[in-house]
């Protein structure tokens, strides 16, 4: 029978010229570069939990606003903010800017306000997008964030 005895400091030297050699094959870690919130997202109506329709955020020198871009329900697409002030006060619905002023702050974006069109009102805002950047959740408040509501949005698949 035939023994071998390993020399441990033969093994660790091994290892030690062998791991770089197995890290450069196998390449940079494929993690892709944190997505923008930029983009087409569908909203959901807080009462019915139904879809509601997509929201445009664009990023224009790192100020990120958003409007109405569509509605699922057919009735919505004629309406105009009866209750809005201001600028957008008798606006159509459709094509409204609802969120403007939103800036990135650590992981969060905030800053900036967001307008419900059914009420008229306008609250502090801010959102968060998630790691894989499909989900955008997005709190409406009054003074304080313990103050308001979250709503989640995802992503629209036909998003460019």
């Amino acid at each position: 029978m035939l023994l071998t005895f390993y020399n441990p400091l033969k093994i660790l030297c091994c290892l030690a010229l062998c791991s770089p050699l197995v890290a450069a094959m196998a390449g940079p870690a494929a993690t892709p570069p944190p997505r923008s919130p930029a983009g087409l997202w569908n909203t959901v109506d807080d009462r019915t939990h139904q879809p509601r329709g997509t929201i445009r955020i664009e990023d224009r020198n790192g100020i990120f606003s958003g409007r109405i871009e569509s509605s699922f329900n057919p009735a919505e697409l004629k309406e105009r903010c009866v209750k809005c002030e201001g600028d957008r006060k008798d606006a159509p619905v459709l094509g409204l800017l609802i969120m403007r002023g939103m800036r990135k702050h650590g992981s969060d974006y905030e800053g900036g306000d967001i307008l419900d069109p059914d009420t008229g009102s306008v609250y502090r805002c801010r959102f968060t997008l998630s790691a894989d950047g499909q989900k955008l959740s997005v709190r409406g408040f009054l003074g304080m964030s313990v103050f308001g509501r979250t709503q989640t949005w995802t992503r629209a698949p036909d998003d460019k």
